[in-house]
């Protein structure tokens, strides 16, 4: 009995031999199969298992009474808000409290040139009105070339000196480059969460709504700005006012000295069209933030500022007929420090693909309040 027990032992061991050996001398690429043997593949089941997650959705929230006046009064209990549908937890909020990050870019090119010194003198507005005591902006430039004039900073006087000393490009506008940019450096700013306090990252752009030569696409720049929660505030500079104010130029040949005779009026004279008024007039807007941001390669040709507010719940002003820069940028302030900023981790809804947010207000007069928050954002499958 002892020799067939020895007998066991030493072929067991014989067997387990060229294991040991094996796995002592791995070979350094994969083993390719054998003749007639299918290669085997991870269950679906764990191919599943990988999913895209987001770790933190901030959305802010304007609420407006039927005159258009804010709604300071709300709290917290006020408010419900799902992701696809599946009711989520507030895991912080506020009025107007949270510190800004803001990123200013601003339009440089020569398309906008008789604009330039108004623009120049935006400076004070954006430190005293928008950023506030407590934030900190960084400025840039953009025409055929995307140039960071100043990184963030909380100094109020490197800030408005920036804005104050910036300087006429190239005729180029590459618009979607330097949102691009912008929300790149937004994304490594502080967050709020349940926590910490944290910043709310806003990028604002005074510019035309137009892209020039940019790299970029507009909706992979949209999605990019949802996941790191960055707001986008628009100005909207007019080319159309920049060729009335700029200084007419006769071009007739000079026969007589200037002022022998009467000048007629110059021929050619610019006239207000009536399309630059309309032209925000009735698109859907959040149907056409949400294509955007659905389809990243497609080309938006018309509108593109005002889709990008919509898409990430800020608000785009033009200020061609009877608002000023200086009057958009008060409103915009004005706004930022009187709206709700709500926070939450995703639960229940972690798929990939478009996410809807739904933020309603849960009072007796809801009805008579006007809610703006962002759509959503998009979730990308790893190998996209």
């Amino acid at each position: 009995m002892a020799r067939i027990a020895g007998s066991l032992i030493t072929l067991l061991l014989l067997l387990a031999l060229p294991v040991v050996f094996a796995w002592g001398q791995s070979p350094s690429g994969p083993l390719p199969p054998k003749p007639g043997v299918e290669v085997q593949l991870p269950p679906k089941d764990a191919q599943a298992k990988v999913k895209v997650r987001v770790a933190l959705v901030n959305t802010p929230v304007t609420v407006r009474d039927g005159r258009g006046d804010m709604v300071h009064d709300l709290e917290a209990r006020d408010f419900h808000i799902a992701d696809n549908g599946v009711a989520q937890q507030i895991t912080h909020f506020d009025l107007g409290g949270d510190p800004i990050s803001m990123v200013i870019l601003i339009e440089t090119s020569s398309r906008i040139a008789p604009l330039l010194p108004e623009v120049c003198k935006t400076g004070i507005l954006f430190t005293q009105t928008v950023m506030g005591p407590t934030g900190e902006a960084a400025v840039v430039g953009f025409n055929d070339s995307v140039d960071k004039l100043q990184d963030f900073t909380s100094n109020s006087d490197l800030i408005e000196n920036t804005i104050a000393h910036l300087g006429q490009g190239t005729s180029g506008s590459k618009l979607y480059d330097a949102m691009a940019v912008g929300v790149e450096m937004l994304s490594g700013r502080p967050q709020a969460n349940a926590d910490k306090p944290g910043r709310r990252r806003v990028l604002m752009i005074l510019s035309e709504a137009t892209d020039a030569g940019s790299e970029a696409k507009l909706g992979e720049v949209l999605r990019q700005a949802q996941l790191a929660n960055v707001t986008i505030y628009s100005v909207g500079l007019s080319t159309t006012r920049a060729e009335l104010q700029a200084k007419p130029k006769d071009t007739r040949p000079q026969i007589t000295p200037p002022g022998t005779y009467p000048m007629p009026p110059l021929p050619g004279t610019v006239q207000t069209p009536t399309s630059e008024e309309n032209r925000y007039g009735n698109i859907d807007l959040m149907a056409a933030a949400v294509w955007v941001v659905q389809n990243i390669h497609a080309k938006v040709k018309d509108h593109a500022l005002e889709v990008a507010a919509t898409a990430t719940g800020g608000a785009h002003l033009p200020t061609f007929k009877d608002r000023s820069i200086e009057r958009a940028i008060d409103e915009i302030g004005g706004e930022l420090h009187s709206q709700y900023t709500i926070s939450y981790t995703p639960t229940g809804s972690d798929a990939a693909g478009y996410h809807e947010i739904k933020v309603n207000v849960l009072r007796h007069d809801a009805k008579k309040l006007k809610v703006r928050a962002r759509p959503g954002y998009y979730l990308a499958t790893p190998e996209s």
